[in-house]
């Protein structure tokens, strides 16, 4: 599971004024802060009322991607950066109101695989009728609905427009976002396929992608599988990639163009490439332990390579001098041992890409 940060939006949906919508939003989000805090969910409010979106007028169909219109630009930015949604709505004549209509319409590709989650008030059905028509709409843009719902009847739950203490509504309020959170990681390696930057991978349901400094967690579990290996082989243990914290690992995602495979949201292998002078440089080339042998490590070799810029003449990696499993694999793609020095107990291999 990634370690990446969640960000929820809570939407509140009415634009009427006078409406309970504010209130409800507010409970909500003081209900659920210290709980998002403690599972490191970044909460973000937001009042479609705020949006000024006005009826659907984009000249393309959202599909496309293509926007003409400022506000439809910043709309798409917000919602693309979320990872789940909680729309606090009421119920309008057996519906949801336009305006969650209107802002759902907007967009398309933006909302999938995320999931939503509703809290929705009202009189004789407390706005569950809002939540049904609802819920046809967003699973057409792939939003998952979640089964968690919280249902306010109003004539119960208020007194003088406010809120009545009600325990049992704020426990359903905290497990609303607890299955929220476990769906959106559950649907992030989906969500991150969709995206563009991403590329099919070597196993069937693998993609590959730009690792960021976000990555650091994942990536300093994968170093420390895979150096043990080079650490036994080598008969040492002064092996950077065993010793680096997450911060350190962060600080040189930000430097390094590295190149992640991902299954399941779980990351399978990486290498990282950068330039210095004329010479393309390929480090950290690493796949798990069980999945070795299968043409991954292989797979990201040449991806590395056909990344390097056209004027570099030559493409150079270091690995340990023993590591005879890695320079097989190097001398079979065509590198050749050069006498140049590197980190202690390493030996280095180069590839002339001249032209």
């Amino acid at each position: 599971m990634s370690t990446k940060p969640i960000r929820v939006l809570a939407l509140m949906c009415s634009t009427r004024p006078g409406a309970l919508g504010p209130v409800v939003g507010q409970w909500l989000i003081e209900t659920i802060t210290p709980r998002a805090a403690e599972l490191g969910v970044e909460l973000v409010p937001l009042a479609l009322g705020d949006l000024d979106l006005p009826f659907l007028d984009e000249e393309e169909h959202p599909s496309s991607g293509v926007y003409q219109h400022e506000h439809t630009r910043r709309w798409s930015a917000i919602v693309d950066a979320a990872d789940g949604f909680i729309a606090v709505t009421p119920e309008y004549n057996y519906g949801m109101p336009a305006t969650l209509k209107n802002a759902l319409d907007y967009l398309s590709g933006e909302w999938a695989w995320k999931p939503i989650g509703f809290v929705s008030y009202g009189n004789t059905s407390a706005g569950t009728r809002s939540v049904q028509h609802a819920k046809q709409v967003v699973t057409t843009l792939r939003l998952v609905p979640l089964g968690a719902t919280v249902a306010l009847r109003i004539g119960d739950a208020t007194e003088n427009g406010r809120l009545r203490p009600d325990a049992t509504r704020d426990t359903a309020a905290v497990g609303l976002l607890d299955e929220l959170v476990r769906v959106a990681q559950a649907l992030r390696p989906m969500r991150e396929r969709a995206q563009s930057g991403t590329l099919s991978g070597p196993l069937p349901g693998s993609y590959a992608r730009r690792l960021t400094p976000d990555d650091a967690p994942e990536v300093t579990v994968l170093q420390l599988c895979c150096w043990v290996d080079e650490a036994v082989v080598n008969d040492t243990t002064a092996i950077p990639a065993l010793h680096e914290s997450p911060e350190e690992v962060r600080e040189w995602l930000a430097t390094w163009h590295t190149t992640g495979i991902w299954l399941d949201g779980r990351l399978l292998g990486m290498v990282r490439t950068r330039r210095l002078d004329t010479d393309w440089h390929i480090g950290r080339l690493a796949v798990v332990p069980d999945l070795r042998s299968q043409g991954l490590g292989r797979w990201l070799l040449r991806t590395a390579e056909a990344a390097a810029e056209p004027d570099c003449r030559r493409i150079l990696l270091f690995t340990g001098a023993k590591s005879m499993r890695n320079i097989d694999l190097y001398r079979s793609e065509g590198y050749q041992s050069m006498p140049l020095a590197g980190p202690d107990g390493t030996t280095c291999l180069a590839k002339d890409v001249s032209r």
